[in-house]
């Protein structure tokens, strides 16, 4: 802990002691008996009303906060304006640099979301295309369907209530009775809402789309998953930091910020500055119950690195939006190969005949499916020998490859959108612990030679290796001290015989 300037000389050279003793006299003559500088910074800073100000220093003040032997320019309703103007200053960088962190977790929030409704976008666009270009005797009548579950979808990523599973098997649910009665039975027709809604609720049992709705289900919602979750942990990390909005004060909190910051315009020192590690042990104080919140929060920094890896790592989200069509194209194929076996099933359980395919197809293979009751489970739809090779051939044209990546012309990708959030991330790990070493950087701290101590003016480069009367101190401006400072320096320089 560095000395104050004025404590009592043990040993002095008689030449500077001479030389500050002459010095103050002639600043006591100038401007030690005027408030002047102390007025000004009064009004430009907004503390309070001038007229606390007094135009002379007062040598009898009853101060609570700012007590030192000596003339002063402060008054007790001068300490009390002081405590509300430090407050509403400390408060206000407080918020400062939590805006910065804030603005940083939804502005990314805000982004991901941007970026799942493109990635949404761009798939449904695909599969709409595909529909509409493959399947088009279906995709009128299918298209609501699409739009229904990347409804959904984003709900979902958005966090509401609502199953990305549920979502998909209803999708095919719905896709079910045109596909049977446009693609496996085309020319059919749908006699009343009866055979619809039954082919909806055997789709499952049936199982005409084979493994492909439950992968598609699978990939969806374990990638989905971690991107709705990082946009619930943004939502929860900017409720933390709207919580520091409100942070307290306690009063020998603020009487030491008032010591630190205005305690030296009782002197007339008002352009002096603290001390670094003065300012370092008042704000730790002040900001000791946000320092709690440290361990907490880099917990919280790494479970947001954590869900960012898993959704975007191996462009995970991507690949399973963009997967979307190739899973449907598939499952519109598999129906089609098994067609006769679908329908004879449909046939067995429903109980209407939706008549023969106009298209040409194998004989039906034989289906087991005896004793169907509301007691025994459907069978599952698996053909019981390989459906001929020329119609694999015929529908082999269907597949078709599909983009991995989203258009150029989105100059960003969900990737880079991560990468940048984790690198700013990294910069605010040790945000609460290091909120009182940012409060002391820049203009709030001495960047000079000379710093304010709480008590006295001290030299910081030389950690107060030198003194002067007491008696002088509250009588000294701001340039007296500096001057004394450049002498004390050169005295210095010229050899130990004048501080011997």
């Amino acid at each position: 802990m560095s000395r104050g300037i004025c404590p009592r000389v043990k040993s002095c050279g008689s030449f500077w002691i001479l030389s500050a003793v002459i010095f103050a006299a002639n600043v006591i003559d100038v401007d030690a008996y005027s408030c002047h500088e102390v007025r000004t910074a009064f009004q430009l800073r907004q503390v309070g009303p001038l007229h606390r100000v007094p135009e002379t220093p007062g040598t009898d003040v009853d101060l609570l906060v700012c007590k030192h032997q000596g003339p002063s320019c402060c008054t007790r309703k001068m300490e009390e304006s002081y405590q509300f103007a430090v407050k509403r200053e400390t408060l206000h960088n407080i918020h400062s640099y939590s805006y910065e962190l804030e603005h940083l977790l939804s502005g990314h929030s805000d982004a991901f979301q941007d970026m799942f409704q493109y990635l949404l976008s761009f798939s449904q666009g695909h599969l709409s295309s595909l529909l509409e270009g493959t399947y088009s005797s279906l995709s009128r009548h299918a298209l609501p369907h699409v739009n229904q579950l990347f409804s959904s979808l984003s709900l979902y990523l958005r966090g509401a209530n609502v199953s990305v599973e549920a979502s998909v098997h209803q999708f095919f649910n719905n896709l079910f009775p045109l596909v049977y009665t446009r693609l496996i039975n085309p020319g059919s027709i749908m006699t009343g809402n009866e055979m619809g809604d039954c082919l909806r609720m055997i789709r499952q049992d049936v199982n005409p789309f084979g493994p492909h709705p439950a992968v598609m289900a699978q990939e969806l919602a374990g990638a989905l998953g971690a991107g709705r979750q990082l946009g619930l942990a943004l939502e929860e990390g900017l409720e933390v930091m709207n919580a520091t909005e409100h942070v307290s004060l306690s009063k020998e909190c603020v009487k030491g910020l008032v010591k630190m910051v205005y305690c030296s315009h009782c002197r007339g020192l008002t352009l002096i500055k603290p001390c670094v590690g003065y300012c370092l042990n008042v704000m730790r104080g002040c900001l000791a119950s946000v320092s709690e919140l440290d361990q907490p929060w880099r917990r919280y920094t790494s479970l947001l690195e954590q869900l960012t890896h898993a959704m975007a790592g191996h462009h995970s989200l991507e690949l399973a939006l963009l997967g979307v069509r190739g899973h449907v194209n598939e499952a519109l194929l598999y129906a089609q190969l098994h067609g006769p076996l679908i329908t004879a099933t449909v046939d067995k359980v429903c109980g209407l005949s939706t008549g023969e395919p106009s298209s040409m197809q194998p004989t039906s293979p034989e289906v087991t499916t005896s004793s169907l009751t509301s007691s025994s489970p459907l069978p599952s739809a698996t053909p019981s020998k390989p459906l001929p090779e020329q119609w694999q051939g015929q529908l082999a044209h269907l597949r078709s490859s599909f983009p991995l990546k989203p258009s150029k012309n989105n100059k960003h990708s969900l990737r880079t959108l991560s990468r940048e959030f984790l690198m700013y991330l990294q910069r605010y790990r040790s945000f609460f612990a290091a909120l009182p070493e940012m409060l002391c950087e820049g203009e709030n701290v001495v960047d000079d030679s000379t710093c304010w101590s709480g008590d006295d003016v001290v030299e910081s480069l030389m950690e107060a290796t030198w003194s002067f009367p007491r008696s002088l101190c509250g009588l000294l401006t701001q340039p007296a001290v500096r001057l004394l400072v450049h002498q004390h320096r050169r005295h210095r320089e010229v050899g130990n015989s004048y501080t011997q």
